[in-house]
């Protein structure tokens, strides 16, 4: 009988990508695959990236606008 694999650590970052450990094989919409061997793989969240469904740090370029406080009297 085989051993139970050890589950995937996936770490979500605040305005960021997904880290998922690797090595990965990720499954698009269209049914394609893609793979990558790297210890840990960095999955696009926003969309942004050139090279999704991998991140490519386009989420970076954005830039937040805080809003306006209010004004104290």
């Amino acid at each position: 009988m085989p051993a139970a694999a050890e589950p995937r650590r996936v770490v979500l970052v605040p305005g960021g990508p997904m880290l998922v450990e690797g090595p990965v094989e990720l499954v698009l919409p269209d049914g394609t695959a893609v793979c990558s061997e790297r210890f840990i793989v960095a999955v696009c969240a926003c969309r942004r990236s050139k090279r999704y469904p991998f991140c490519d740090t386009s989420h970076r370029r954005r830039v937040r606008v805080e809003p306006d406080e209010p004004a104290s009297e």
